[in-house]
């Protein structure tokens, strides 16, 4: 599983269909979530990603560090499911995303890391999975990182 972290101080996610554009999600400050879901992933996964979102400290302290989580802030997730993540672009001009997860598992796994997150005290606001959305965001920083379940120590 991987999640593209973006710490923001604001963000809101649209649904577009037609001609009509509905915000389905919204937050201030905390941190858009971009999470890709391979064929791989299990629960294991899930909640790797959910305990390091909820813990990771990219928030500045009172002397300007970056040493508080959402915990410590009361900040929110907007989660945004992204299959996008898994694009293998290496060869050819068209990038295959044959390591995606299959739209049932995936929306699967995606609701429970969000389970998972409000279980632990955190606001979490979502996209509209397999929807054609667009994120309005406010970048606080910049700060983004990238987490992936398959590639800890």
């Amino acid at each position: 599983m991987r999640a593209v972290i973006q710490k923001v101080s604001r963000a809101h996610v649209d649904v577009i269909s037609a001609d009509t554009r509905t915000t389905v999600g919204e937050i201030h400050s905390g941190f858009v979530v971009l999470l890709g879901v391979s064929h791989e992933d299990t629960e294991t996964d899930a909640r790797y990603i959910a305990e390091k979102t909820a813990h990771l400290r990219i928030f500045e302290d009172e002397n300007g560090k970056l040493n508080l989580s959402l915990k410590d802030t009361g900040g929110s997730v907007l989660l945004i499911s992204q299959f996008t993540l898994y694009a293998d672009a290496r060869s050819g001009r068209r990038p295959s995303f044959s390591n995606a997860a299959k739209p049932e598992q995936a929306r699967k796994l995606y609701k429970r890391v969000a389970d998972l997150l409000r279980s632990q005290g955190i606001q979490v606001q979502t996209g509209q999975f397999q929807t054609h959305m667009k994120i309005d965001l406010c970048n606080d920083g910049p700060v983004t990182i990238l987490l992936d379940s398959h590639k800890i120590l």
